[in-house]
């Protein structure tokens, strides 16, 4: 195959057979530009301001490194860039041909030409340089030849990395380099088709893939927070903030050699009940109703979205056991409990007393009931159930825990303070709400510790703001993501045949009419984290919502304050003598500075890659040794409770979530802080 490719061209543009409007296209366009105007926070004007920002961001979706348009295309596009505005108006989206047919022509002149190098002596002597700048401003290419030489370039370094990768001794690399670089190439050439081919099949085909992106541009353009939703999209964002889903019980995951392979079978899912599908049975195609998806040089994240389809109920999925027969199995979907989105608490051990943990990954939803069984009912139980463990104080983990429903967060905040006003939401035609507890008495009135990190949004935001603001619990960890808005999605027509969109529709504010959009609850301890310094947080996402602030029409009683000033000394001066602190904030500092913003250039040869790969290698290494050597395990055990449940099926997960909570620091840390409190408290 690879020599058949050498001979097409390389993708010269004779001429582009340019088609009459899309009628789909145009009628989602047209209908996410009416839901924008009607229901958006805060709706931009079509003008030449959003002609061009969308743009901008819709190349960058299209190619975000600059690794296939080349200037001349640009030429091209630019008549455009002040145009988009009027399209959208008239209704005229026949502009989308033109980009979606020049990025595939110049993604198969890229595998062509890619292809075409297993012919080519390469050059390793160090007459090229590689050039590592972070956020440069690179250009597009600006013709064939520079192309040509990014590809041969690009192509001479990921074979010396996988070779680096492959065999920590120089010496023997250097010693066989001509027999391993020769083994390696095709296999390095091989896999980069593979990942341009996964390319022109991006959301099902390259076409779809332009105008999703597209109608994503001019979503973003309205803030951060407001996506264009196929119906994968869809199902895949409420399995993320749901406890139950309709599902076959198969991840997947790509093996060494490329192919998809089944990663996990759910315990009680349909796929476990089948009993014909194992772990490491490739799938080789998947069939729905209405299309077949082969998955030859086919990314994970489109055969997730493709079983995620809430249209795909049922698949025939072909597979390939282990002992090499060919099985085609029919499989519907049913409904299971995310387990992954449940929250179990375990007992965690200090000296002679006893705490509790709960981890919550997301604030899940029934979404098919308003009054349904959610996170908050789940960690109403949990509350009940370490009550009886006569624990001394909680830490709630909400570290990595992206939001969901605010409906939940506000009925959890409920559950630790008396009475009162939790949030404050703002409409876009400047009206507000006061959200409330109104159920008189709490389950739990034991200290609290709640750990948040960079990628605590949303949900997670509201509950440790209002937690926060009643003094009801300590924040621990590292300023949060800043998003204090609340989205909607809606369907773009009555049937849902042209799509969905998530919408801005209100932002959130704190009690006391201060607002953390774009700055994040700060942490009344702060613990140094690997992305300090790294810009994660919405405040650098192009058109993120501004901070302000509004006055409340209700006041709020907290709690007495706890002595922080006492518990932050304490802390302080075990992080600052803890070697595991140190080697993260080490490894922050190094990652920051010579990878993340590191702007470095370095000959093409195989020892300045080597010394490369190994210095990053080891910058991770010290920090494993440094956090394995640490001797502070926490003792962690079930609740009784959860003893009585265990089974089989679930065993095992239980094991790995006592190892994961006993050997991390800061959780360990949280535990020390809620001794501090217990020993003020006793005074």
């Amino acid at each position: 195959m690879l020599k058949k490719l050498i001979f097409v061209a390389f993708g010269f543009i004779v001429s582009l057979p340019y088609a009459q409007n899309d009628p789909v296209f145009c009628e989602q366009i047209n209908a996410l530009n009416q839901r924008i105007q009607q229901f958006h926070f805060r709706p931009k004007p079509l003008d030449d301001s959003l002609s061009k920002a969308v743009f901008d961001l819709f190349l960058e979706r299209l190619d975000e490194n600059k690794r296939f348009f080349q200037q001349s295309d640009l030429l091209l596009f630019q008549s455009d860039e002040f145009q988009l505005d009027d399209a959208i108006v008239s209704g005229d989206c026949s502009f989308i041909v033109k980009y979606s047919t020049i990025l595939k022509q110049r993604i198969e002149a890229s595998k062509t030409y890619v292809a075409s190098l297993e012919n080519e002596t390469f050059d390793y002597s160090g007459k090229d340089t590689l050039y590592f700048k972070a956020e440069a401003n690179s250009k597009y290419f600006k013709d064939d030849q520079i192309f040509k030489k990014y590809w041969n370039k690009r192509i001479r370094y990921f074979i010396l990395d996988h070779l680096v990768e492959q065999d920590s001794a120089f010496s023997y690399l250097e010693e066989n380099f001509k027999i391993l670089e020769a083994e390696a190439k095709p296999k390095v050439i091989q896999n980069q088709i593979c990942l341009l081919d996964e390319l022109l099949h991006k959301n099902g085909d390259m076409d779809s893939f332009v105008k999703e992106s597209f109608l994503n541009a001019f979503a973003n353009y309205q803030d951060p927070n407001t996506f264009f939703y196929n119906d994968s999209d869809k199902s895949q964002f409420e399995s993320s903030v749901s406890n139950h889903q309709l599902t076959f019980g198969i991840d997947t995951a790509k093996n060494k050699n490329g192919d998809i392979i089944i990663a996990y079978i759910a315990p009680g899912s349909a796929a476990f009940l089948n009993g014909n599908f194992e772990e490491n049975d490739v799938i080789k195609s998947l069939t729905s109703p209405t299309q077949t998806l082969e998955t030859f040089c086919v990314s994970n994240e489109d055969i997730s979205a493709f079983t995620s389809n809430e249209k795909n109920k049922t698949i025939i999925f072909k597979i390939k056991k282990q002992n090499g027969s060919i099985q085609e199995i029919p499989l519907t979907k049913t409904e299971l409990k995310i387990e992954q989105n449940s929250s179990t608490a375990f007992i965690v051990k200090h000296k002679k007393s006893n705490f509790a943990y709960l981890n919550i990954p997301s604030f899940y939803t029934d979404f098919d009931s308003p009054l349904g069984n959610g996170l908050a009912h789940d960690v109403a139980n949990q509350l009940q159930i370490i009550n009886k463990e006569n624990v001394k104080g909680l830490i709630i983990d909400l570290r990595f825990n992206g939001g969901g429903s605010l409906k939940e967060a506000a009925e959890l905040s409920g559950l630790f303070i008396n009475k009162g006003p939790l949030a404050i939401l703002k409409y876009g035609n400047g009206d507000t709400f006061t959200i409330t507890d109104d159920f008189k008495g709490t389950l739990f009135n034991k200290p609290v510790i709640i750990l948040i990190d960079n990628f605590s949004a949303s949900a997670s935001e509201f509950f440790a703001a209002a937690m926060q603001d009643y003094n009801r619990a300590i924040i621990v960890g590292s300023p949060s993501h800043g998003k204090a808005s609340a989205q909607v999605i809606l369907p773009l027509s009555d049937t849902g045949d042209l799509g969905f969109c998530k919408l801005t529709i209100e932002k959130f504010y704190r009690i006391t009419g201060k607002s953390h959009q774009s700055v994040g609850i700060v942490p009344d301890i702060v613990l140094p984290s690997l992305y300090d310094g790294i810009k994660t947080n919405e405040a650098h996402s192009p058109f993120a919502l501004s901070n302000d602030a509004i006055t409340p029409a209700f006041k709020h009683t907290s709690y007495k304050k706890l002595p922080l000033a006492e518990i932050q000394l304490q802390s302080n001066i075990r992080v600052e003598n803890n070697e595991s602190f140190e080697a993260i904030k080490n490894l922050s500092s190094t990652m920051l500075s010579t990878y993340i913003d590191r702007d470095v250039s370095y000959a093409l040869t195989l020892n300045k890659v080597y010394d490369d790969v190994h210095s990053y290698n080891n910058v991770w290494n010290k920090l494993y040794e440094v956090l394995d050597s640490a001797t502070n395990q926490i003792k962690v055990k079930n609740t009784s409770d959860t003893k009585n449940k265990l089974n089989v099926d679930n065993i095992e997960l239980n094991g790995s979530l006592i190892d994961d909570i006993s050997t991390d620091i800061y959780i360990h840390e949280a535990l020390l802080i809620l001794s501090d409190i217990r020993k003020i408290k006793r005074r």
